[in-house]
């Protein structure tokens, strides 16, 4: 209701680790507990109204719900509910559970990621640099998940030197390629990804490029889609380079990673709280919208496609002029990207052209923060100060 979770000056005290905030909270773990309890009671009545002992004898009976009430509403008038609540007719000797009663199989040890995690089993060992290349197709789903966390099994959150496992994969990746990529992997992707690309991103790096077979490889436009939709959901550490374009919601909920991209859809860094996004050419409507931490470089980017409730837009100052333009010639080598290399070709006219999509919050943040510095205070007791209002 305050709309200030985001801002650690939650007034009772729920969502802040401030411990003077924190004393206004009242609830107990034992509040919940009791809660599930007269739950539970609720429940067994009800099953024994229906005439059932358990929760697994129950499930099924579709026979028994009674969807007049719901039909009878105006809102509902003239839906047939029929066909959801038929119980169909069983051949003879057809199984008969409506349970599960099987563990159910996932496929796990058919994954890429075992013959990648064998593979790699020398840099796994004892950190040698290993370099593969390897077909993927879009079945293979989650691949570079399961060697990540081999990794941080044996490494720790720090993971590998940079690069260390450096895979070059040839085709179409399935959903969540390089979810949740430790420090020390790089995936490497000649062809496309679908969905997810990058989710949970946590230090390791995903390049996405077309293949120079592909007749639109060469195109300075850049056109083509290289992923799809929610690119480095949640993504808290690691680097993202992808040549061409990619669907909505990209970098939802970023809080450290830096993505650099040729064109996204609609939602573009929504809810992102850290890290950094470059875009070097269209994006969609509503960028920025409850983005409340980070920073985004957009390459002729329309104010109106912007959601301005908790952004402003400034143009680019010299230092950040300096750090895009490493950032954009790092995506030149690393993709071959034609954009990129448009962009560096007359970068003083370029990168007039970026608009710095900077959230209000984190610059009253980083604001107190220069200011405690010059003034030799704790930089957190100002910021508590701002954030209260000072």
């Amino acid at each position: 209701m305050m709309r200030v979770c985001h801002l650690d000056t939650c007034p009772v005290g729920v969502a802040t680790q401030n411990p003077e905030l924190r004393k206004r909270y009242t609830g107990k773990p034992e509040f919940v507990e009791n809660f599930f309890w007269f739950i539970a009671e609720e429940v067994r009545e009800h099953l024994a109204e229906l005439g059932f002992r358990t929760l697994d004898e129950a499930i099924g009976h579709a026979e028994l719900i009674d969807g007049d009430q719901a039909v009878e509403n105006w809102k509902a008038q003239g839906i047939d509910l029929t066909p959801l609540f038929t119980v169909p007719d069983v051949p003879e000797g057809a199984p008969t559970d409506r349970i599960r009663t099987r563990v159910q199989d996932h496929g796990l040890d058919k994954a890429l990621d075992r013959t990648l995690m064998q593979l790699a089993e020398g840099a796994l060992s004892d950190a040698t640099p290993v370099r593969l290349e390897m077909p993927i197709r879009n079945v293979n789903r989650t691949v570079g998940t399961l060697t990540g966390a081999e990794v941080t099994r044996r490494y720790g959150k720090d993971g590998l030197p940079d690069d260390t496992i450096h895979v070059e994969f040839h085709g179409s990746a399935g959903q969540s390629f390089g979810a949740f990529l430790p420090p020390g992997l790089t995936l490497d992707l000649v062809g496309d990804a679908n969905d997810y690309l990058a989710k949970g991103l946590s230090g390791g790096r995903v390049i996405a490029r077309p293949d120079d077979r592909a007749p639109f490889a060469g195109d300075a436009d850049e056109r083509h889609v290289i992923a799809g939709n929610v690119i480095a959901y949640g993504a808290t550490a690691g680097e993202v380079f992808l040549r061409g374009q990619v669907g909505e919601r990209f970098c939802v909920r970023n809080s450290g990673a830096l993505a650099v991209v040729e064109g996204t859809g609609d939602h573009a860094c929504e809810y992102m709280t850290g890290g950094r996004v470059v875009v070097l050419g269209s994006t969609g409507r509503n960028l920025g919208a409850g983005m409340s931490g980070g920073i985004a470089f957009v390459h002729d980017l329309p104010e109106i496609r912007v959601n301005t409730e908790m952004v402003s837009l400034d143009a680019v100052d010299d230092e950040d002029a300096a750090w895009l333009r490493g950032v954009v010639e790092r995506h030149r080598d690393l993709t071959g990207s034609p954009r990129a290399a448009t962009l560096l070709g007359d970068w003083e006219a370029a990168v007039r052209r970026f608009t710095k999509v900077m959230p209000d919050d984190f610059r009253r943040v980083l604001d107190a923060t220069q200011r405690a510095q010059a003034e030799g205070r704790d930089p957190d007791e100002v910021i508590m100060e701002v954030a209260a209002g000072g």
